[in-house]
């Protein structure tokens, strides 16, 4: 007696051959859902963008005391460059021109540096006394309810500190950080100063140069792309430089007026700051509000204060939405991430060059998708740098 039987088997069983090629893709194809299809191909293109993305900002990480003073020239050539252009167009030699952008250059970023030395040197001796005068008053303050910390308790603190701090060798660690960040400056100052020579002065060379790193097929669409960019940093630039001079304006008047020390000084910083859009100004009017908490009591930083939160909201609801928002086609809260994102991944540096950044990536990929360079030359042919 049998226990097992075999199954009947089809009449091509035994023909049957297995599903290669075109015939095994197309069964593949028709087994996968659409939606998932798409999904995967979408989602291992994008992990190919993040992964360009994390080594090239690792790359720029490591290489950051040579990536930011060449993308601070690049900053302020975007200025120069334009003004080097309209001396050129009224018949001004072209080594004259450029002569004169640099020295414009110097004797602007020198004049603010001679300022703040001599308004502090002049303001001293009654900053001195206002410290002195602001240093009792907050040992006063804890002598008082509900801290009764006494004279010689607060400088029995103060020596633990002192103490601590030097069995800890922070000092000598201090000082290293200071010798160190002291030699990145200089470097980093000479480096700018070559660079921006040398872009202002034939600029569309550099960008020619970097054109032909790419195949011949994509250099037209690369001519184009950066001279959009290009256009869109320059007007970014200019923009920038218009709303933190309406920034340092407000604040600075408003400082002068409240007679807070060191007014001028205090603009000048919050003229620079206020090149981080948005966050710029705020930070750096923190410090005329300390200033004036310190110097001049509670009622005045209130004012103050109330000054710093004026340009704010100045700023957010007009000037960027306005102004800047037009000029680098970004909406104001993507500023205000950019900016935070940008201070996360690389501090002071990241904040400043975030916005234009995201702003000349975002214009050269759009050229670059909408491909109006494939009907006949493109518009971007000309010097991308010089726009000479």
């Amino acid at each position: 007696m049998k226990l097992w039987r075999p199954r009947p088997q089809s009449p091509d069983a035994t023909t049957r051959r297995p599903v290669t090629g075109p015939d095994r893709k197309r069964a593949v194809e028709e087994a996968i859902p659409l939606p998932v299809e798409i999904a995967g191909q979408w989602a291992w293109r994008i992990l190919a963008v993040v992964a360009v993305l994390v080594v090239f900002g690792l790359l720029v990480i490591n290489l950051r005391e040579i990536v930011v003073p060449f993308l601070i020239a690049l900053l302020i050539s975007a200025l120069l460059i334009p003004f080097k252009a309209f001396l050129i167009r009224h018949q001004w030699p072209r080594w004259l021109a450029v002569l004169v952008s640099l020295l414009l250059a110097i004797g602007v970023i020198g004049g603010l540096v001679f300022v703040v030395v001599t308004q502090v040197r002049h303001g001293f001796p009654n900053l001195e006394a206002q410290s002195i005068k602001a240093y009792s008053n907050f040992q006063s303050f804890l002598a008082a309810p509900p801290f009764n910390i006494t004279k010689a308790d607060y400088a029995k603190y103060v020596a633990q500190i002192s103490t601590a701090v030097q069995q800890s060798g922070a000092l000598a660690t201090s000082a290293g950080v200071v010798a160190k960040t002291a030699g990145s400056l200089l470097t980093g100052t000479l480096l700018t100063i070559f660079a921006t020579v040398f872009l202002v002065l034939d600029g569309g060379t550099v960008w020619s140069w970097i054109v032909r790193l790419f195949p011949r097929r994509a250099r037209r669409a690369m001519t184009g792309a950066g001279a959009a960019g290009w256009t869109t940093l320059t007007v970014f630039i200019r923009v920038q430089l218009l709303v933190a001079a309406i920034d340092a304006v407000v604040i600075g008047a408003g400082a002068l007026v409240l007679h807070l020390p060191l007014a001028i000084p205090i603009a000048i910083i919050v003229f620079l700051a206020s090149f981080v859009p948005v966050v710029g100004a705020v930070v750096s009017g923190a410090l005329a509000v300390f200033i004036a908490l310190i110097y001049e009591g509670p009622l005045v930083a209130l004012i103050m204060l109330a000054i710093v939160l004026l340009v704010h909201i100045l700023e957010g609801n007009f000037l960027h939405p306005f102004i800047t928002g037009t000029a680098v086609k970004l909406h104001p809260l993507a500023i205000v991430f950019v900016v935070a994102a940008g201070a996360f991944v690389a501090g002071i540096p990241g904040a400043l060059f975030a916005v234009p950044l995201v702003a000349v990536a975002n214009v050269m990929i759009s050229y670059l998708v909408r491909g109006t360079w494939r009907g006949g030359v493109s518009s971007g042919s000309k010097d991308v740098v010089s726009s000479e």
